[in-house]
């Protein structure tokens, strides 16, 4: 059958799917090479120099959101704030990165991957300053909504990599380097915070955020080279703005949800309605659009939902174990080792960090050479043995075996399995569209991560009601492990990488 005996809708349709993956020869200048379908500047050449300006920026971030915590309770007397109305500014901090993830990565295959990396950076340090200069929680609020601008900061260094380093196993070790700074910066963020908030007050943890943005905006600028998509098309901006309205209203109502009691369901419920009317019309407006924020021929493909579910469900099943759960145990007199909150992130947190920063490189390596996906579901099914193993922190009092848990744990979830599910979006990214996978992916992070401290709790308090407190921190657990076993099954799903080189 030809064109002229189809329908007229779908000539019109073929055209436009014709136009739209037809992709002309761009003029290069001088300067510039063509690779992969990215137009890359090669004035820069030190891979020193690009491992510091994106470090740099990676420990931005990572200060915005780890540094701050040891200082929040004293923050409510500084500012005559109530705890519910410092936590709201967590919230908007976390909520503001999970949003601007959607589509910065996006914007920058169309405008530029180091300018926008280099605004971000600049705009985080103006929130930073509003934050210690702001009189009040409110201003707080807003420039805690400002630094969420940082929030694919680790997503975007790492498609930045991409275009610097093309050997598969030296990239995948640099990606395991950087990577690794996500999982906390070996609990040395959190110590400096709260050295800086006892001696100088909780401003001048702004300030020391504030110089190391603007640090990265400026080795970002001069240490990186410029890359963009070929023949970048227009932004699609109604489509971001459903899709933000979608996840946004998601991660509102998940956060309300970990309320338990006193949830507002009324709020919960608008919530739900929001979300599932701005997904719906997101579809429709990507199915008509020219040039779409996200085909849905991308979102139909194992790459985008295999790699998604498995992301999500890991966070679901992990995330509140290692930072609430276990905490809680190392705390509790009657169920655990009876420590004080200041002593028990030693046995627990520190460790964990500390394993997950020393093996995201060598897992990093071992991506490079034996594949992603295939040292993620090594990186899942020890995370499934070693998440289980902290059964046995239950009713215990012996910190050394909290200490060689939490480091099993750190070593298999934080320094491969989520190594691996960072890499993944990038190598699984088309060509024409790098940023859409790594945008969505940072949303199911975030997602995955607000659903662990709904479902968890909740499971830990009616068992505890039911059963007492150690049932409590065992079902917990035990439902954690299960939500594992399925991200295990879905990395089934994800297909073969495509290939760094």
């Amino acid at each position: 059958m030809t064109n002229s005996e189809l329908p007229n809708t779908l000539v019109k349709n073929a055209q436009a799917d014709k136009a739209r993956h037809t992709v002309e020869t761009p003029q290069l200048r001088e300067n510039q090479i063509l690779r992969a379908g990215q137009i890359i500047s090669t004035d820069h050449k030190s891979i020193a120099a690009l491992m510091f300006a994106l470090l740099a920026a990676c420990f931005a971030f990572q200060l915005n959101a780890s540094m701050l915590s040891p200082a929040l309770k004293g923050m409510e007397s500084a500012l005559n704030a109530t705890t519910a109305e410092i936590g709201l500014t967590q919230t908007a901090f976390f909520a503001s990165a999970a949003v601007f993830s959607l589509f910065l990565p996006r914007l920058a295959d169309l405008r530029g991957r180091r300018r926008v990396l280099t605004v971000m950076m600049l705009l985080t340090g103006i929130g930073c300053v509003i934050s210690a200069v702001g009189p009040s929680v409110q201003w707080l609020f807003v420039g805690r909504i400002v630094q969420g601008v940082a929030g694919p900061t680790v997503v975007m260094c790492l498609i930045q990599l991409r275009t610097h380093v093309f050997d598969p196993k030296k990239y995948g070790l640099l990606m395991g380097v950087i990577t690794s700074v996500n999982g906390g910066i070996a609990g040395v963020d959190a110590i400096l915070g709260g050295w800086l908030f006892d001696h100088y007050g909780y401003e001048s943890i702004f300030w020391t955020m504030a110089v190391i943005a603007v640090i990265g905006a400026l080795s970002l600028h001069f240490m990186t080279n410029e890359s963009t998509v070929v023949n970048p098309p227009k932004m699609d901006w109604i489509g971001t703005l459903l899709l933000v309205l979608a996840v946004g209203s998601l991660y509102l109502a998940l956060n309300e949800l970990a309320a338990l009691e006193d949830a507002n369901w009324v709020f919960i419920g608008i919530l739900s309605v929001l979300t599932i009317a701005s997904f719906v019309a997101f579809w429709k407006v990507e199915q008509r659009s020219r040039q779409p924020l996200v085909t849905t021929r991308y979102l139909k493909d194992r790459a985008t939902w295999g790699l998604l579910l498995t992301t999500f469900l890991t966070l679901t099943g992990v995330f509140a174990v290692m930072n609430q759960i276990v905490p809680a145990i190392a705390q509790d007199a009657e169920a655990g080792a009876s420590l004080s909150p200041s002593v028990a992130p030693f046995v627990t947190l520190t460790p964990y960090a500390l394993a997950g920063l020393a093996m995201g490189p060598l897992s990093g390596y071992m991506a490079g050479r034996f594949g992603y996906k295939k040292v993620l579901q090594v990186g899942l099914v020890g995370s499934v043995i070693t998440v289980a193993l902290t059964l046995l922190l239950v009713g215990n009092t012996n910190l050394a075996i909290f200490a060689i848990i939490s480091i099993l744990v750190g070593i298999s979830y934080a320094g491969i399995a989520n190594i691996m599910l960072n890499g993944l979006c990038i190598v699984l990214s088309p060509e024409d569209n790098p940023g859409y996978l790594p945008g969505l992916n940072a949303g199911a992070f975030n997602l995955g991560a607000g659903l662990s401290f709904v479902v968890l709790p909740l499971v830990q308090t009616i068992m505890t009601r039911a059963s007492g407190v150690a049932s409590g921190y065992t079902s917990g657990i035990i439902v954690g492990v299960i939500i594992l076993g399925l991200a295990l099954a879905c990395s089934c799903l994800i297909p073969r990488e495509r290939t760094v080189e």
